[in-house]
């Protein structure tokens, strides 16, 4: 079989997983939190993030940012502050018309628009200031809502934190991502 047949089944095999929509159950040391993904508004985020989820780099990773009435970061650190490597960067979908508003999930990154690699934050409140275009003209791409332990969010939002070698806003006592696995894709049993 030739390579282009090979990457072309292969496209069609994610962008089928994908295009199911799925929902991911993250269980956290302060409770679950149920996200249902977009993949119909952001493609490449979402595929990206159940890569992440299907390799098990979230499994045992923190939320290493916190601030409340803004957001909770995690998915990069382990619960000594380490970086997990994490090699794929997405590009920015901001302009998918998704809003970040209290309960939704974006890709955290950095100056550069398109550095999105599996940090993620959700949304501690009306985010307006993120959507695209923003200030940097670009934005943070949504990529689902929370569903399901927007009380869990609101819980780990109250969790005291303080610095931590060069990081801020890190929780005294680790909030850690026990796991994350897809749990249901729309259109499947």
């Amino acid at each position: 079989m030739s390579r282009k047949i090979i990457v072309a089944l292969a496209g069609a095999l994610l962008s089928g997983a994908v295009g199911a929509a799925p929902t991911v159950e993250m269980r956290t040391s302060m409770g679950r939190i149920v996200i249902e993904l977009d993949s119909a508004k952001a493609p490449k985020t979402v595929q990206n993030f159940v890569q992440y989820v299907n390799e098990g780099l979230y499994n045992g990773t923190v939320f290493h940012r916190v601030i409340p009435g803004f957001m909770i970061q995690g998915g990069g650190f382990t619960v000594d502050m380490e970086q997990k490597p994490a090699p794929r960067k997405v590009e920015n979908e901001a302009k998918n018309g998704l809003r970040n508003d209290r309960g939704t999930i974006a890709m955290a990154r950095t100056a550069d628009p398109h550095s999105a690699s599996s940090q993620f934050f959700i949304n501690h409140r009306d985010n307006g200031a993120l959507n695209h275009p923003s200030p940097d003209g670009w934005g943070y791409t949504v990529f689902g809502r929370v569903t399901e332990g927007l009380e869990v969010v609101d819980k780990i939002a109250r969790v005291p934190t303080g610095n931590r070698a060069m990081h801020q806003n890190v929780p005294l006592e680790p909030v850690t991502i026990e796991s994350v696995r897809i749990i249901s894709e729309k259109g499947k049993p």
